[in-house]
This record gives C-alpha cells, sequence and structure tokens, in this order.
C-alpha cells in the first residue's frame, strides 16, 4: 500500500519564513511535533492508503485537472482551535481558486472510489501538531511575527507518497501536473 495525498508544495522561502515561527513556537513548554519545513504544503486530498496498482489511475485522473496559475497568500502562525489547539497552522488566502482545485480534485477521484471530502476545504500549512498542551504555546504563538509568511504563484500541484518512519513522515513526488 501506498500513503498518497494530493497537495500544492510550497517555495523555499516560504519553507525559511515558517522555519523562524517554528523555532519560536518549540520554546512552549509543551509537547509539539514541529513539520520538517521541507514536508511543508497545503493538503488538497488526502487518498491514504492506496495499492500500487491504483496509483497510475489516480495519476491519469489529476492529469484531467484544468485549473490557471494563480497566486495564495501564507498567513502568521494562529492556534487551532484558539483556546486548547491541536495545531499551530498558517491560514492560506487566494480567490478560491484552491477551494474550486480541491473541488475538482474530489470530482476527478471520485470515480476511482475515492469519496468527496465532508468537510469544507479549508487551505492552510500546519507548522506543528500539539502533542501535549501547555498554557505557554498561546504566547509563544503570539511571538512569531504577525506578517504574512509570503505570497506565492501556484502553477502545478503534486501526487505525493508518504512515508512514515519513527523520525516523522517523509514524502516523495509521484507526480507533478502543471495547471
Amino acid at each position: 500500500m501506498v500513503r498518497t495525498f494530493v497537495a500544492i508544495d510550497l517555495p523555499q522561502e516560504i519553507r525559511e519564513r515558517a522555519l523562524e515561527s517554528q523555532e519560536i513556537l518549540a520554546r512552549s513548554e509543551g509537547r509539539l511535533a514541529i513539520v520538517d519545513p521541507a514536508n511543508l504544503h497545503i493538503t488538497l486530498k488526502f487518498l491514504g492508503e492506496v495499492e500500487p496498482e491504483r496509483i497510475e489511475p489516480v495519476i491519469e485522473a489529476l492529469l484531467a485537472v484544468r485549473a490557471a496559475p494563480f497566486e495564495m497568500t501564507v498567513g502568521h502562525p494562529v492556534c487551532n482551535p484558539p483556546r486548547r489547539p491541536r495545531v499551530v497552522w498558517c491560514d492560506v488566502t487566494d480567490a478560491g481558486e484552491s477551494a474550486a482545485l480541491a473541488r475538482q480534485v474530489d470530482d476527478l477521484l471520485l470515480p476511482l472510489g475515492f469519496p468527496r471530502e465532508s468537510r469544507p476545504f479549508r487551505p492552510h500549512v500546519t507548522l506543528a501538531r500539539v502533542k501535549e498542551f501547555h498554557p505557554s504555546l498561546i504566547p509563544q504563538v503570539a511571538c512569531t511575527p504577525r506578517e504574512p509568511l509570503g505570497k506565492f504563484r501556484v502553477e502545478s500541484i503534486k501526487l505525493k507518497k508518504s512515508t512514515l518512519t519513527p523520525r516523522g513522515s517523509v514524502y516523495e513526488d509521484l507526480r507533478e501536473v502543471p495547471l
């Protein structure tokens, strides 16, 4: 089985700015799983464990995506939910293009047996998962820079493989699909 998802990758300069915020978050007394900056992305659809023989049909479906490149802004870190967070993430804004893209991916993969997402799509970049909450996390998040991490042009999506290891997930691009 191949653990897979469809994502938008972030440019290196945004990953570097995210690392600055992650270093501040790491000072919290809570137990956090900080996401490796190389793994930062925006998930459009998580497919889960997929049989190897189904990967090629997934790629073929994704090649049917029709969307124009668009601008996206990655905001500053916030807690979600705000009072007792399970994650620290950055909201992402665009003019609705990423939500339309996620719906299109949903529609294209439905005939292959991947159900539509039940929750509304909310684009975000997860910086850390909260394993054990401590109140010190809230002021640490407030200490991160308040300006957006950056703006970039989305020109492709990727089908990614995720291999779970004791040191965290290792991602591998299976296919890039230009917009």
